[in-house]
């Protein structure tokens, strides 16, 4: 089996706003999709946190590592796009792409084995697992009716960010908080105060009072609460807080999160499978963080094969229970046929089928794919 040629589309025409300081409009493209061809036929997905230019640019150096190669050779494959990008941007836009196609090979794999990825990472702690319905702070209002919807929807666990928080007032934040635990009752609830915004004013100082006032309404984790490169002040602020401190969203490859995993910055820390460097570094990470009493749950504000891929890293990992849901966005809810389901309890399964367990949807394809033709290839011919 060879890898025969690499594809993009990008997404635009549904995508949600972020909470960033320029706000996204639904034209721009930051996710991008991703097919790894080859000559037996089988087609791998994956999905990249970046606009389709710059995973286009990374291709023109990282394809060639690729092609006539066996797709199966995952981890393998993986390293030496990281090793050959030392000198040409490794660590952004280079992880970004090379993240996609990380996904997509373990979909080939698992495709020409017969195996849900989830095995192929080393074998399923559980069959399903819980997703934190994830939503921007709002006013009050309007974000209460969104959690309420959710929580009729049937989601068990919700997680509030960016907005206003850490930016007005510590009542400002506190009305907040009080609003949304009457929304959603005695279910999990987590607080994102988005420190990787541009310019964030929050300092650690801010960050210790404000956890004590999580702490008060038994928030799950308070996530982001500094600027995502101040490794002494989460250090700091994790020795101070009652409540789970986690981060590491924006950073990519493995060894970018050891120095905050050997500081014991987080409680919780939580890799972007597609930018961080693909299930393959999100896996070493995890096994980083279990070993020293920490726990991965995954950021993934991003794609239906970001979920997809998330919900198998999380199957495989043993302390990973909870994977991100971007509720409302189109390239979640309609990407794939059938889309997601969730159980009487709240739960989603975990796919079962080879590969990702995913097939795309072809009218969402062509309807805010950048590149129309991709829905005519985005699909294996085996049975997935």
């Amino acid at each position: 089996m060879q890898i025969t040629r690499i594809d993009t589309c990008g997404l635009r025409g549904a995508t949600p706003e972020g909470g960033w300081t320029h706000e996204l409009q639904p034209d721009d493209v930051v996710h991008t999709l991703v097919a790894v061809h080859t000559d037996t036929g089988e087609v791998g997905i994956g999905s990249a946190f970046t606009s389709e230019r710059l995973v286009t640019g990374a291709l023109e150096l990282l394809e060639p590592h690729l092609i006539g190669r066996d797709p199966r050779q995952v981890s393998q494959l993986s390293e030496t796009l990281h090793q050959v990008s030392f000198w040409m941007g490794r660590g952004g836009t280079l992880t970004h792409a090379a993240s996609a196609i990380d996904i997509a090979l373990w979909d080939i794999f698992g495709q020409s084995t017969g195996q849900p990825v989830s095995v192929l990472l080393g074998g399923r702690y559980r069959e399903q697992v819980r997703p934190y319905a994830s939503v921007l702070i709002d006013e009050v209002g309007p974000m209460t009716d969104t959690l309420a919807t959710l929580v009729d929807a049937g989601f068990t666990a919700f997680k509030i960010g960016w907005g206003k928080f850490g930016r007005v007032d510590p009542s400002t934040d506190e009305r907040t908080v009080v609003a949304a635990r009457a929304a959603v009752g005695n279910s999990v609830l987590a607080v994102d105060a988005g420190g990787s915004e541009a310019f964030f004013p929050g300092t650690v100082n801010w960050a210790k009072r404000t956890s004590r006032m999580l702490d008060d309404y038994g928030v799950a984790w308070f996530e982001e609460p500094l600027p995502p490169d101040d490794l002494e002040g989460f250090a700091e602020l994790r020795a101070h807080s009652t409540v789970p401190i986690s981060g590491g969203e924006v950073l990519t490859r493995r060894q970018s999160f050891a120095p905050f995993l050997a500081h014991r910055a987080f409680d919780i820390v939580q890799p972007d499978t597609t930018k961080g460097g693909g299930l393959s570094e999100s896996r070493r990470i995890g096994w980083s963080a279990e070993d020293r009493g920490m726990k991965l749950i995954p950021h993934g504000w991003n794609t239906a094969v970001g979920l997809a891929a998330d919900l198998h890293l999380a199957s495989a990992l043993a302390m990973t229970d909870f994977v991100e849901y971007k509720t409302g966005s189109a390239y979640v809810d309609a990407l794939t046929e059938h889309g997601w389901e969730l159980t009487p309890d709240g739960l989603l399964d975990v796919p079962t089928a080879p590969g990702l367990g995913i097939t795309l949807q072809r009218e969402t394809l062509e309807r805010y794919g950048t590149r129309p033709q991709f829905a005519d290839f985005a699909s294996s011919p085996h049975e997935r």
